[in-house]
């Protein structure tokens, strides 16, 4: 099992226990963009275009968020199929 799909299965078992470090990368490696910064939320954006605002939570990251992703992800790739 690849380190991106160890990763991928943490966030979708414990979405609220994924810090904010792991969820950039999780993003990243799903070719997802980081656009910008306005303030404290980060503009994410995946390879179809659905935009996600994203903000820390301490050293986590929020879990609706990581939800969020996890949806338009799965979304996405069933369009790929």
């Amino acid at each position: 099992m690849t380190k991106h799909n160890k990763l991928l299965l943490r966030a979708i078992n414990h979405p609220n226990g994924l810090s904010f470090s792991e969820f950039q990368t999780l993003m990243r490696q799903s070719s997802w963009i980081e656009d910008h910064q306005k303030g404290s939320h980060q503009i994410w954006y995946s390879p179809c275009g659905y935009r996600l605002s994203v903000k820390k939570k301490g050293k986590n990251a929020k879990g609706y968020q990581v939800k969020q992703f996890l949806q338009q992800l799965a979304q996405e790739k069933s369009y790929d199929s």
